[in-house]
């Protein structure tokens, strides 16, 4: 079994920062892939952006305003979001996946709200 837990978030106002951090503990593989998604209230969950050994990858709608990084030997993954905007707004979630064995781990989800 693996937990993911996240911290960060809150509320801040548009154009603002606001830094996420993800701890995943347990039975850890050294091939895993690590990353952040969204959902806002009424819509789907979407991947934010995440994070392998060969790189990173970003949905279009946070590229250049968004970073994501991770420390390997703490099993850590951060999400530094700036200029926010109000559509931001929703719960994010960590989520820890093994490649081998194949296995998907979520954090509870933390809110992060942006206003006007």
């Amino acid at each position: 079994q693996v937990q993911v837990v996240e911290s960060g978030g809150g509320l801040v106002q548009a154009g603002g920062s606001l830094r996420l951090s993800c701890a995943a503990s347990g039975r850890i593989f050294s091939i895993n892939v690590m990353g952040w998604y969204r959902q806002a209230p009424g819509k789907q969950r979407e991947l934010v952006a995440v994070i392998t050994s060969d790189g990173t990858n970003y949905s279009d709608s946070v590229k250049g305003r968004f970073t994501i990084s991770r420390d390997n030997a703490k099993n850590t993954v951060a999400l530094q979001m700036n200029s926010l905007k109000p559509e931001d707004t929703a719960v994010y979630y960590c989520k820890y996946s093994s490649l081998s064995p194949r296995d998907d781990y979520w954090g509870q989800g933390i809110q992060v709200t942006v206003s006007s």
